[in-house]
């Protein structure tokens, strides 16, 4: 689950260009993640991410429902998810069992894809967004732990120094990370 999350990360930094200098490069490394991810288009996730950094916690931000948990999450899914999405996993599937056992992938495959949708959810956005913030970026931050912070979601529960400084790759978020962003 944690590294298939990793896929979606990979695709979240090339949305902010930090994969390579080389833009042709860094886009296809963004679109060749979100797509194994899980059947995305690239250029889809890239504008609504970044509407997401432009009207963060409003109506327009496509990663935001001031909902309880569950509400938010799915209205969060329906959000992303498209027909074509899951036309393209479903067909994946349907192939991949002809040379794999289907315990295998639904162990392997389905389970963690569909776990990591809660992961990058739970600690990518809805903590980090919920209630309300004293900040411009109305985001929180996780405390000073790095290998929590790792483990969880590739240090983007260090969330509001990403919204502060978005071209700094996951790999190094924990070096913007001070206890006075603390909330």
């Amino acid at each position: 689950m944690h590294l298939y999350t990793g896929l979606f990360i990979t695709a979240h930094d090339a949305m902010h260009g930090t994969i390579s200098s080389d833009k042709k490069l860094n886009n296809f490394f963004g679109y060749l993640s979100v797509f194994l991810y899980a059947g995305f288009f690239y250029n889809k996730l890239y504008g609504k991410h970044h509407k997401h950094h432009t009207h963060v916690h409003t109506e327009h931000d496509p990663d935001f429902a001031p909902h309880g948990f569950w509400r938010w999450y799915f209205s969060f899914m329906m959000n992303y998810l498209t027909v074509i999405q899951l036309v393209i996993m479903a067909v994946a599937y349907n192939v991949l069992k002809i040379w794999i056992d289907e315990k295998n992938l639904l162990l392997f495959w389905v389970l963690p894809s569909v776990l990591s949708t809660f992961q990058l959810f739970y600690f990518g956005t809805y903590l980090p967004h919920k209630g309300e913030h004293d900040n411009e970026y109305h985001a929180s931050t996780l405390r000073k732990n790095h290998f929590v912070a790792f483990i969880t979601c590739y240090f983007f529960g260090y969330h509001l120094e990403h919204h502060q400084q978005p071209g700094m790759p996951w790999w190094q978020l924990y070096k913007t990370k001070s206890d006075s962003n603390l909330t």
